[in-house]
């Protein structure tokens, strides 16, 4: 009899608009999915929240050799210095110039690309071609920076090409000149993950009702008028969404295409925050400093990660929260 009357709260509750509470009975009738986000609630814990602890390092001149109660607290001493190092303001110049260039470039170029698929009719040229693009996306940076300075070495396939087409007349030193390295970074973001980026727009076409097309077909509509008034209307929350998750990662440039890529004669355009963490604070032992480093990109990140769901709800669009 009481299970009767909750359903039927629960019915009206519905009816009304009003969010159903969390009792026991709605617990217990989805405890298979709360089982199963267990695992993934422990790591997250365990992984995301835990290490947290070791922000203190950042107002301590951490010793690895002493306990927390004989650590020395300095208190805000390592965000002013890097507040106070001119080196710091270069690597946070390079920083938000990669990820803009990077951000900007993933963006256009997948949506672009996820059109372009959607226009293609036959299913073995679609498919062929999507496989090719998202296939550079599971190499490692490792290989994928071998292939981009092979290429772009004094005598590889860019210069040659280039040169063939007398667009230059003499080989151009691609990684030796910090002018061209931020380009070449987001050129080669770009090839390594347009297709497996393409991949969730195309998800998001697909779910696009078949109707709206035949409807604009009938009113006479081009191939390109249902693209910028179907198409890209229906993606419009899911690039919203997306844009917003850019933005939190907004200091994330990268580490790995930077640190392989860079040299003595780019170093002033190629490092990023992660690399000076590495260089200055691990690599010397000064752990604080590494740790003050990493806050300030997360209070950054979470920052505009807000600014960016604030202004999606103002505008009226999707948002995170």
């Amino acid at each position: 009899m009481d299970e009767t009357l909750t359903k039927r709260s629960a019915v009206r509750n519905v009816k009304k608009g009003k969010k159903q509470p969390l009792t026991w009975s709605v617990i217990k009738s989805q405890r298979q999915l709360i089982y199963m986000s267990v695992p993934l609630l422990a790591y997250i814990i365990l992984f995301a929240y835990v290490p947290v602890w070791g922000w203190t390092m950042a107002f301590q001149n951490y010793k690895p050799a002493r306990d927390f109660a004989q650590q020395e607290w300095v208190g805000f001493k390592h965000f002013k210095f890097l507040f106070s190092d001119d080196s710091f303001w270069r690597v946070l110049r390079n920083t938000l110039g990669m990820s803009m260039i990077n951000l900007v470039l993933g963006f256009v170029t997948a949506i672009i690309l996820a059109l372009l698929l959607n226009e293609i009719k036959k299913v073995f040229l679609k498919r062929t071609v999507q496989t090719i693009s998202y296939l550079p996306h599971f190499l490692s940076w490792i290989i994928v920076t071998g292939i981009v300075a092979t290429s772009l070495a004094s005598d590889g396939i860019v210069n040659d090409i280039l040169m063939k087409l007398h667009i230059i007349k003499e080989p151009i030193l691609w990684l030796s000149e910090g002018k061209y390295f931020w380009g070449v970074v987001g050129a080669s973001h770009v090839w390594k993950e347009v297709g497996w980026n393409t991949i969730i727009y195309l998800a998001a076409i697909a779910s696009i009702d078949p109707a709206l097309y035949e409807a604009a077909e009938i009113d006479g509509a081009s191939r390109y008028r249902k693209m910028m008034h179907v198409t890209i209307p229906g993606i419009k929350a899911t690039i919203v969404i997306l844009l917003i998750m850019s933005v939190g990662h907004i200091l994330e440039a990268g580490f790995e295409v930077q640190y392989l890529l860079g040299n003595g004669l780019v170093v002033d355009w190629s490092e990023t925050i992660d690399i000076f963490v590495l260089k200055y604070g691990i690599a010397q032992g000064n752990y604080s400093l590494a740790t003050a480093g990493g806050i300030f990109k997360t209070v950054v990140s979470v920052t505009m990660l807000l600014i960016a769901n604030w202004t999606a709800k103002r505008l009226g669009e999707e948002r995170l929260l």
